[in-house]
C-alpha cells in the first residue's frame, strides 16, 4: 500500500499541469502522478497540433475565453524562459466568400471582448502577411498565435515535477476502486484526495467514484497531412472561418515549429477511444457504446449533423482534404501532400441526456475527488492558468 495525500490519474499536459499547480498550493503535501503508459504525453498532449492559440473562438462567458489568452502568455514565456522552440508566426483567418464575412466580423468582436489582440486586415494587407493566402476583401490576423513543440513542454514541465518533489509512475495504470483505496497495475494506492485527468477514460473513472452520470467521452480522430514543400513556404498559420455551433475550426493550414506546413486535421468520428489504426488497442464494448452515442447525436442533430459527419468521412481521402485546404491558398498541389501524420484522439464529450456535445471546458468535484471530464481545445493552452483555477476548485471542494 503506498500512502500519498493527492493521487493525480493522467500524465497528459493537464494532469502535469495540476500536479505541479497542487504542489506549489500544498508544499507540504505529498504528490504522485500516475500514468498507464510508458511516458507521459503520449495521447492527445504528445499528438496534439502544437498551436499556441490566441482565444478570440470562445464566447467571454466561457472558460475556454477565461484561460486562452492568459495560457498563451504563459506558455510563450514559459517557452522563451527555458530555451524551448517556438514559431510566433501569427494567423490569418479568412473568409472564403461573402456569406462568412458575418462570422469573420463575429469573431472579431469576442477577440476584442476577451482581450485578445487582433486586427481586421483588408485582402491586400493579407496578401502582405502571406503571399499566398486566398481571401474575400478581408481577413483577421492574430499576431500573439504561434507554434510550439508539445512534447518538449510535455517534458519540462515533468522534469519541474521531479524538482518538486511530486513522484511519477509511468506504467502504472488505473484499475478500479478498491473500498477507500485505488487498485493500479503496481498495487494499491491509498489517497486523500485522487485528481482524474484521464482523458479518454475520464468519464470511465469518474463514474467509479459516482459522477459523470449525464456524461461520456465520445472520440474524435484528427489527421494531419505533411506538405514536403521547404520550411517557410508559408509564413503564417491560415484557418477558416468555422461553423461555431461545433467544437471544430475547420480543415487549415499549419506552420509547425520548425516552419515546415500541414494542413488539416480531420474531426473524424473514431470507432473505439485509442482507434489510432483499424486494430490499436480495440474493444468491443467501446465500439458498441461509441456507435450508441453516436447514433443518439445523429438523430438529435438531424440532416446538419449528419452532413458534419458525411463532409468529416470524405477527408479519408487525401485527394479530398487537399481540395478542401486549397480554398484558403493559392498554388496548392496535390502531389506536394503524400505523408500523413500520427492520429490524434480528441476526448470529447457528449451530454446523454441533451444529446449534444459539451462546447466547454468540464469537470465536477467532491469532498474526496475532483474529475476533469472535458479538457479539448485549446486546452494545451490554456493548461498552465486553467491548473491553478482548478486547484483552487479543489480547495473549495475537498475535505482537506
Amino acid at each position: 500500500m503506498h500512502t500519498h495525500d493527492f493521487l493525480v490519474i493522467g500524465g497528459g499536459i493537464v494532469g502535469i499541469s495540476l500536479a505541479r499547480a497542487i504542489k506549489k498550493s500544498f508544499p507540504d503535501c505529498s504528490v504522485l502522478l500516475i500514468e498507464k503508459e510508458k511516458r507521459l504525453g503520449l495521447h492527445a498532449s504528445g499528438r496534439n497540433s502544437g498551436v499556441l492559440h490566441a482565444g478570440f473562438y470562445y464566447t467571454e462567458d466561457s472558460f475556454k475565453a477565461k484561460f486562452c489568452r492568459e495560457g498563451n502568455r504563459h506558455l510563450t514565456e514559459f517557452c522563451e524562459e527555458r530555451n524551448l522552440a517556438i514559431n510566433r508566426c501569427g494567423k490569418l483567418v479568412v473568409a472564403r466568400n461573402e456569406a462568412e464575412l458575418n462570422g469573420l466580423d463575429l469573431l472579431y468582436r469576442r477577440g476584442v471582448t476577451n482581450g485578445v489582440d487582433l486586427k481586421i486586415v483588408d485582402s491586400e494587407e493579407a496578401t502582405r502577411i502571406e503571399p499566398r493566402v486566398k481571401t474575400f476583401q478581408r481577413a483577421l490576423f492574430s499576431p500573439t498565435t504561434s507554434s510550439v513543440d508539445p512534447t518538449a513542454i510535455v517534458t519540462e514541465l515533468a522534469l519541474d515535477l521531479v524538482r518538486m518533489g511530486v513522484t511519477i509512475r509511468t506504467d502504472t495504470a488505473y484499475l478500479g476502486r478498491d473500498k477507500k483505496a485505488i487498485n493500479s497495475s503496481r498495487g494499491l494506492i491509498h489517497a486523500g484526495y485522487v485528481v482524474n485527468c484521464a482523458g479518454l477514460y475520464a468519464d470511465k473513472i469518474a463514474r467509479d467514484f459516482g459522477f459523470s452520470n449525464d456524461y461520456r467521452i465520445l472520440p474524435f480522430k484528427g489527421l494531419y497531412l505533411y506538405s514536403e514543400e521547404p520550411a517557410g513556404s508559408l509564413r503564417t498559420h491560415i484557418y477558416p472561418v468555422p461553423d461555431l455551433n461545433y467544437p471544430f475550426l475547420g480543415v487549415h493550414f499549419t506552420v509547425t515549429v520548425g516552419g515546415k506546413t500541414k494542413i488539416g486535421p480531420t474531426a473524424i468520428p473514431a470507432l473505439w477511444r485509442e482507434n489510432y489504426s483499424w486494430s490499436e488497442n480495440f474493444r468491443l464494448n467501446e465500439l458498441i457504446e461509441t456507435v450508441q452515442s453516436s447514433g443518439a447525436l445523429l438523430w438529435a442533430g438531424g440532416r446538419e449533423f449528419a452532413r458534419v459527419v458525411q463532409g468529416e468521412l470524405r477527408k479519408y481521402s487525401k485527394g479530398a482534404l487537399v481540395d478542401d485546404a486549397s480554398t484558403l491558398v493559392q498554388g496548392v498541389k496535390k502531389g506536394d501532400y503524400s505523408m500523413w501524420g500520427i492520429p490524434g484522439i480528441r476526448a470529447q464529450v457528449v451530454n446523454i441526456k441533451t444529446r449534444r456535445l459539451e462546447m466547454d471546458f468540464l469537470f465536477e468535484a467532491g469532498p474526496d475527488s475532483f474529475h476533469v471530464l472535458n479538457a479539448v481545445s485549446p486546452a494545451f493552452t490554456c493548461s498552465l492558468p486553467f491548473a491553478d483555477y482548478l486547484v483552487d476548485r479543489i480547495k473549495h471542494s475537498s475535505s482537506l
